[in-house]
């Protein structure tokens, strides 16, 4: 199995149609259907929007320490064994302290599963996302409760719906958790314009885009990304899933690639889009007829684009060029 990081998988899209219903029949949640594969039909999304307005109906369920437990636990055993070495985890807990879940049971639930994947020996950190629809202040708000938890996240996000929401907006709660020695990334030109990438740079000192993939219809702003390095963490079967290419081979991965950008592959929402990171690497290397080497390319620029100490990055991809030594 190639040794993989994920860097662009939000906790609440693992929630899997199992799980969900197991969930809501403990917290006493109605579903429009205990049915598995009636719920599963509803996975078919016209837009980024149509996502996430069942996205987060089916966060409902998620009511207790032991729900956001169980819920991490499921996604970290089946991480392990798809290879990742490393996961950095988004959570986005305004939606659940907006429906009176206290935001102790979230961190507390999630940070007791990493606790039990590191003893396992997976190497997993949170990064706190906020809600772009609900604002700079509510952003804020979520900083400044979270920061008693601070030892339980590395980094803050941004996420949910880009259109209306430039990241610029953000720049004061950015400006805050760089005072806290946070790791700074944030969700970028997937249905939003390139110029939102150079945006979260400039603006919001972004270390990291999430998806990015419309920067590819700048040619500046993808010299800069290629010169800067900086990384964008690419989720291709969420890309195809919400309608942001037809195909998979429409994909802009190869295009990217070549143009020498830094790319990771990511699974996104995995519950929802059909397949965790492993199933998008196999899914990219059937379409464009990836090599072993670009998968290599691929696993090790996920492990230099990860937040994690660089002796474990070393030792990451010397296992990248054992798998590559054994690969047929």
């Amino acid at each position: 199995m190639l040794p993989v990081a994920e860097l662009h998988l939000h906790i609440e899209g693992t929630l899997e149609p199992e799980l969900l219903v197991r969930l809501a029949a403990r917290n006493g949640v109605t579903l429009p259907s205990t049915d598995i594969g009636q719920l599963r039909a509803r996975y078919r999304f016209a837009s980024l929007q149509s996502f996430l307005d069942l996205y987060y109906a089916s966060m409902g369920v998620l009511r207790t320490e032991q729900d956001f437990y169980e819920l991490a636990s499921a996604y970290l055993a089946r991480a392990a064994a798809a290879g990742v070495r490393r996961a950095e985890i988004f959570f986005d807990p305004q939606s659940h302290t907006g429906s009176g879940v206290p935001i102790e049971a979230v961190f507390t639930g999630l940070t007791a599963a990493l606790a039990d994947a590191r003893a396992g020996g997976l190497s997993a950190d949170l990064i706190m996302c906020f809600l772009r629809d609900l604002g700079a202040d509510a952003a804020m708000d979520t900083l400044v409760a979270a920061l008693p938890f601070r030892d339980q996240f590395i980094g803050v996000g941004l996420d949910s719906t880009e259109l209306g929401y430039p990241p610029g907006l953000f720049k004061d709660v950015y400006q805050r958790a760089a005072a806290d020695e946070l790791h700074l990334v944030a969700h970028a030109a997937e249905e939003g314009p390139p110029e939102f990438v150079s945006e979260a740079l400039d603006v919001l000192a972004a270390e990291r885009i999430d998806h990015g993939v419309r920067s590819m219809e700048d040619a500046n702003l993808v010299a800069r990304l290629r010169d800067e390095r900086v990384p964008l963490t690419v989720c291709p079967l969420s890309n195809v899933a919400l309608r942001v290419v037809g195909t998979m081979r429409e994909h802009m991965l190869p295009a990217m690639l070549d143009a020498g950008l830094t790319v990771t592959v990511n699974s996104d929402d995995p519950a929802y889009f059909g397949g965790y990171v492993d199933d998008n690497y196999a899914a990219v290397r059937d379409a464009f007829h990836f090599t072993d080497q670009t998968l290599a390319r691929l696993a090790k620029d996920s492990f230099d684009a990860s937040f994690a100490p660089a002796g474990d990055k070393a030792r990451w991809k010397a296992e990248v060029d054992a798998w590559l030594s054994r690969a047929p």
